[in-house]
């Protein structure tokens, strides 16, 4: 199916991987759903829930700002090596920064485990004493994940950096299996010590299943450990900005739950099941585009190939919000019956579904932002300017705070979800301005003209799909009325978007018009 696709529209190399990871994605989201449904089905919006996302914290988002920053260094960086040194340097390199990485890891385990519990109590300051329990009890079992989470990110990297971006795209199936797996059996068995004890099999599960292709792909493990290394040194002074500059999204979700758990019970769960439902598009759409995008770019800034990489930034940006900007309407119509259709059984109450979907919609309206966020982050990273985002990233951090505090007065667990939208919409913006400077014109006007026409799209296929799901309520029922309003949304968008003259639009087509006529 796929060859005939790229077959009749004459996709590029990079269309053609980029459309392979978003069906790999699309499969994989859909697992990570029912992941997500299985936790609210047994354990609800609930202080269990709670503890549980916090155990997670710590090393899924937290200890996962090294694996980030040291995966987004490590490209340019092993880039440069074969260029210069050969494949040789490039291997004793990349051993080395392993052997780093498991020594700083030990370090972080350690002092974890020693003060789990105001470490707890700084991302969930308002627990009360059982929750608080119960997620020490758990964060001292899944901190072990850390040994696995940062070398995951080293061996992804190594495999897109030799062309494979299919297995690194593959490791989310493993991951939520086991997940899902130690989900019903912590609830069937009664005991909540395997759910932290399946998500450290499951983060090891990545591990193993991208090593023996990293091996395939001319890998060769080497106890190296040498700290005068002048690239392990240029790694490390690379990696704290790429850290905060790649992980403002985690930031942010990490002061939302250290907000929320003073707020209302089951509050970290709402935002947390919030977050997964806006971020399925965003891991699709985005992290496809902007995965296969990476290195394409850091080649053409070592070369010096300004002209098209600023095509390319241009290109991505408004390939990303041809499908952001819609899902961000139809997340606002929808978001109460998507909740309800997504989570609404089991232990996820009526309350659970007011809770979550008023996160959803305030948290859709940043969509927009994060989706070009993620592509011009990348475009500074490729020229080895960690200070310009680094720098945005804390000022988006900041205002992130500030609104925090303030909304969730008036709004609750919704106005913490506002206040990150509205931070990464202020570091997007940003991070426009300081890269027109850097490298000047990259087709801006073009990009807020698309995304004027994609808008105006956007907004009549809202408009035609909640009529649509008002008038189909009555006969066909909730599920089946939403479902069948999203298809006349898409269907109706599709067709306004081709009347649009947008660019990219216009490619496709012409290339479908030269095979069928």
């Amino acid at each position: 199916m796929f060859k005939v696709f790229i077959t009749y529209f004459e996709v590029s190399p990079l269309q053609k991987t980029a459309f392979i990871l978003m069906i790999i994605s699309i499969l994989s989201k859909f697992l990570g759903f029912a992941r997500e449904t299985f936790l609210s089905y047994f354990y609800g919006a609930s202080s269990i829930s709670d503890a549980y996302l916090i155990s997670l914290t710590i090393p899924a988002v937290v200890f996962s700002f090294l694996g980030s920053g040291l995966a987004t260094s490590y490209i340019p960086l092993i880039s440069e090596i074969l260029k210069e040194k050969g494949e040789k340097a490039a291997t004793r390199f990349t051993n080395n920064l392993v052997n780093f990485i498991i020594l700083i890891s030990s370090f972080l385990v350690i002092t974890v485990f020693i003060f789990t519990t105001p470490i707890v109590k700084l991302f969930a300051s308002g627990f009360k004493e059982e929750a608080l329990r119960i997620a020490v009890a758990l964060s001292r079992i899944t901190v072990f994940g850390i040994y696995f989470t940062a070398l995951t990110y080293i061996f992804n990297s190594f495999l897109q950096l030799n062309g494979n971006f299919v297995i690194p795209a593959l490791i989310g199936f493993p991951y939520n299996i086991v997940i899902i797996f130690s989900i019903i059996l912590s609830s069937k068995l009664n005991n909540l010590l395997l759910l932290s004890i399946g998500s450290v099999i499951a983060i090891a599960s990545q591990f193993l299943f991208v090593l023996p292709f990293s091996y395939k792909k001319g890998f060769r493990y080497d106890f190296i450990l040498d700290f005068k290394d002048e690239y392990l040194k240029k790694v490390s002074i690379l990696t704290l900005p790429v850290m905060l500059g790649t992980s403002v999204n985690q930031i942010n979700v990490l002061i939302d739950r250290t907000i929320a758990s003073g707020i209302i019970e089951g509050g970290i769960s709402a935002l947390n099941y919030a977050n997964r439902l806006n971020g399925f598009i965003q891991d699709i759409v985005v992290s496809s585009l902007a995965t296969v995008m990476y290195p394409l770019i850091t080649k053409m800034a070592a070369s010096n190939d300004e002209e098209n990489f600023k095509k390319t930034l241009a290109e991505n940006i408004n390939l990303i919000n041809l499908l952001i900007v819609p899902a961000t309407v139809g997340l606002i119509i929808f978001s109460v019956p998507i909740t309800r259709l997504v989570y609404g059984r089991g232990a996820f109450d009526e309350r659970a579904v007011i809770l979550t979907s008023g996160a959803l919609l305030f948290y859709s309206l940043g969509m927009v932002g994060v989706g070009a966020r993620n592509i011009l982050s990348r475009a500074f990273y490729s020229m080895q300017d960690t200070k310009t985002p680094v720098i945005n990233s804390i000022y988006a951090v900041i205002m992130n705070i500030i609104l925090n505090i303030v909304l969730s007065r008036f709004m609750g667990i919704s106005g913490i979800a506002l206040a990150t939208s509205i931070s990464n919409l202020f570091c997007t913006g940003l991070l426009f301005i300081g890269l027109r400077k850097k490298i000047g014109p990259f087709g801006v006007k073009n990009v807020i003209i698309t995304f004027f026409k994609i808008s105006i799209a956007s907004l009549i296929m809202g408009i035609l799909a909640g009529f649509s799901y008002m008038k189909l309520l009555s006969f066909l029922g909730q599920n089946l009325s939403l479902l069948v309003s999203i298809i006349i949304g898409a269907f109706s968008y599709f067709l306004i978007i081709i009347f649009m003259k947008i660019e990219e639009v216009e490619t496709l087509l012409s290339k479908a018009r030269r095979r069928f006529l």
